[in-house]
């Protein structure tokens, strides 16, 4: 056990003006949209992003670093068969984990050796400085050597969503200026041809070559791209041997090239309409968020703080900004800066669809974890279940053993007496044992971000003894602003600022969104006024450099991701979030929603609707998702959807209930099945129950205009599939109430209160 650091005092706004940039008033816009643009490294004088804590640097810098001294250590792992992939999935189940010493690895020198000769090959390719390599397909040690590689021969790196759609895969391509596209197999090639050709695209111009590293290629075998005509198709292997016909000198100059303020990946955002985004992530900042967040990590918990092996999962989306700053960059901060190194374990890609990524903790046993509200869910729901089948004896110690950890893990809030329950040790060996059935046993440090998580699934965690901590950023952040840890959290809120990272809280002027005046601190994060809620404001080392501009899409798309990009970054060199919120005296930061998603009641309230979605959802298991509607109308109604067997955010799943979603007080009804749930009395009037405590609930519905008078049941989960979910799992509120329109126009003509659904 380490001694933890001493807690920075919260309830001050910010630290000393020394440990931030000071961002003097310039004519000067603070941004750029040029793919081949700088920017200035923005140091402090004194702390973590200060250049004495955090000197600015390149990635490929850190990397070099890193090789000289853990060289030999594991690096990436992942379990391949004989024809190099996964364990495929056998009638529908997969086959058991093997063994850490039976995954393929490569250590630090391999994977930075293959880094650079890939990166070489790239060159041979015609990759220029400032290019970018995209990447197709599920995690794996191909996406990171790519990543390196795109960066290693002077550009960047510019991922696609696994769950991509050709038409958005090609527009990413194409705007993001790709020269070389990796792919995971010969789909990925197919789908992006055919969208590369179609009507709506046949303007790339910049593409050089495919790459893939799970198909192998015919000898000489091309593509016809309308734009950039025949393009050839390379096997992994044989880019690497095309690289070692380059000498090193040549990528060294390239190399060189490199500065901290250019550009090294982008991020590209979900957005619900139109095209996404590109956020433009320097070198320098992803570098300085790492380091911010493993040394935070590091002074409460002890991860990286010893020459010991640290341990991460990777299996969330790398072309997003946590994939890539948690499982790429840190892992490169963490043995070029810290005595300690990290081991990157891949997941299997079907794990998230058949409810097998316990497995793979089992086996890589992470002492870091991230996991998006709806992994962390699942995997309570799979817990629960097990639980519920536990009888007499063991029942009753384990019901003793989660009260006595779930007592201790309200008391260690912040503001709370850190008291420690009598017996909590003997409570905390006995729950052990459910912390090593789902493999995080070891796992030093637990968090959660990209969407809202549940209060009442912070609390099911800490009756286990697990403390999963909120964290709070964009891709425009390059990855987080506020961190919550174990010596400093609250559930119910985001956590304090991160060191480097400024954080206010704006009444910001409708009309100019420069004109601004913070918000008074809210009493606690419970308070509802309006007074102490504002639009949640960042600034500092890990801001973007802007959103990219494609000079080849013309002139008219320049200007527009220009003004859009001046929307998003005021002349003070705020970023603007989007998203309502407030601070709390004791320094503790709350998202209540985004002002987009605010229904605005008869009255004029703004109703932000996920505190009485949560509300709902947290009464019955069975709730997967609970929408709300109401915007310009006369009284609220919801959308509900219930668990369902196979749903994962990806795909819908089917009509089969979870089994664990109908036990207790609901098992007498006798549904399995949602079709089932949707005429059934006894789970009408249940759901309807939910509604009505929420109704009363005077914290979350302080008026009428708040509550929710209807609901739907509907007959399927959200999903990506059907477009109603982004690829971290964020709803697209706009999108369903427009896919559902009819059903919604339907609750509103029809009297009673739980509606029934229509075709």
């Amino acid at each position: 056990m380490c001694t933890p650091a001493p807690i920075v005092d919260k309830s001050k706004p910010r630290l000393k003006d020394e440990f931030y940039f000071p961002y003097p008033k310039t004519d000067k816009a603070w941004f750029t949209c040029d793919p081949s643009g700088f920017m200035e490294p923005r140091c402090s004088k004194q702390g973590m992003a200060s250049a004495g804590k955090c000197p600015p640097t390149t990635i490929p810098a850190l990397f070099d670093k890193l090789v000289l001294t853990k060289g030999s250590k594991d690096a990436l792992l992942v379990e391949r068969n004989a024809n190099g992939v996964a364990p495929p999935l056998e009638g529908g189940l997969a086959p058991p984990g093997l063994p850490r010493d039976q995954w393929k690895k490569w250590t630090f020198k391999e994977y930075h050796s293959e880094s650079k000769m890939l990166a070489r090959a790239f060159m041979k390719m015609e990759f220029q400085q400032f290019d970018t390599v995209n990447i197709w397909g599920f995690n794996s040690p191909e996406w990171f050597i790519s990543v390196m590689a795109g960066i290693y021969a002077g550009g960047k790196c510019g991922g696609l969503y696994p769950t991509d759609t050709p038409g958005t895969a090609a527009f990413k391509v194409v705007h993001s200026g790709g020269a070389v596209c990796c792919v995971e197999n010969q789909t990925h090639i197919d789908k992006l041809v055919v969208a590369l050709n179609s009507e709506d695209r046949m303007d790339c111009k910049n593409l050089k070559a495919f790459v893939s590293w799970s198909y192998t290629p015919k000898a000489d075998e091309t593509v016809d791209i309308k734009g950039v005509g025949k393009i050839p198709v390379f096997a992994w292997k044989a880019a690497l041997e095309m690289g070692n016909t380059l000498p090193e000198t040549a990528l060294a100059e390239r190399t060189k090239l490199i500065q901290p303020g250019h550009c090294c990946g982008l991020i590209y955002t979900s957005g619900t309409t139109g095209d996404p985004k590109a956020v433009m992530v320097s070198n320098d900042g992803i570098i300085y968020m790492g380091g911010a967040v493993i040394t935070t990590v590091g002074q409460t918990c002890g991860f990286a703080t010893t020459p010991e092996e640290e341990r991460v999962l990777s299996y969330l989306p790398l072309s997003h900004v946590a994939g890539f700053c948690t499982d790429v960059v840190a892992q490169i901060n963490a043995g070029a800066m810290t005595p300690s190194y990290s081991a990157c374990f891949f997941a299997r890609p079907y794990d998230l669809k058949a409810g097998t990524i316990k497995d793979r903790l089992l086996t890589s046993r992470p002492t870091i974890f991230l996991g998006v509200p709806l992994v962390w869910e699942k995997m309570a729901d799979r817990i629960k279940a097990i639980g519920a089948a536990v009888t007499g004896c063991k029942k009753t110690v384990s019901t003793w053993a989660k009260g006595k950890a779930l007592q201790h893990a309200k008391d260690i809030q912040l503001g709370g007496s850190g008291a420690v329950p009598m017996n909590h040790c003997l409570a905390m060996k006995i729950l052990k044992a459910v912390k090593g059935a789902v493999g995080l046993d070891q796992c030093k440090y637990a968090l959660t971000g990209a969407a809202p998580i549940r209060t009442d699934t912070l609390e099911y965690y800490g009756s286990l003894g697990i403390y999963i901590n909120e964290l709070y950023g964009m891709s425009e952040s390059s990855a987080i602003v506020t961190i919550s840890t174990d010596q400093a959290h609250q559930w119910g809120t985001v956590g304090y600022q991160l060191e480097g990272c400024e954080v206010q809280v704006f009444k910001v002027d409708p009309v100019d969104f420069n004109k601004k005046t913070v918000c008074e601190a809210a009493p606690h994060a419970g308070v509802m006024e309006d007074q102490y809620m504002g639009e949640l404001c960042f600034r500092g080392r890990g801001i973007m450099m802007g959103y990219l501009a494609c000079k080849a899409m013309g002139e008219e798309h320049v200007k527009m991701i220009q003004k859009k990009t001046e929307e998003a970054i005021d002349a003070d060199g705020w970023m603007h979030s989007g998203d309502k919120g407030l601070r709390t005296v004791t320094g503790m930061y709350k998202i209540t929603g985004r002002y987009k998603e605010l229904i605005i009641g008869e009255g004029g309230e703004n109703i932000a609707p996920v505190p009485i979605e949560d509300s709902i959802k947290g009464q019955i298991d069975a709730i997967g998702e609970c929408m709300m509607i109401g915007d310009k109308r006369k009284y609220n109604v919801a959308l509900v959807t219930l668990k369902a067997k196979g749903a994962n955010g990806e795909v819908p799943g089917t009509d089969d209930l979870e089994s664990s979603n109908t036990r207790n007080e609901m098992s007498s009804a006798g549904c399995s099945k949602i079709s089932e749930v949707m005429g059934n009395k006894d789970w009408i009037a249940k759901i309807t129950g939910a509604f009505e405590a929420t109704n009363k609930n005077g914290k979350v519905v302080p008026n009428n205009s708040f509550k929710i008078q209807k609901f739907m049941i509907m007959p399927h989960n959200f999903s990506e599939e059907g477009g109603e979910l982004t690829p971290t799992k964020k709803l697209k509120r706009s999108i369903v109430e427009k896919k559902y329109l009819k059903q919604i126009e339907h609750m509103y003509a029809t009297d009673g209160v739980a509606i029934k659904w229509i075709e």
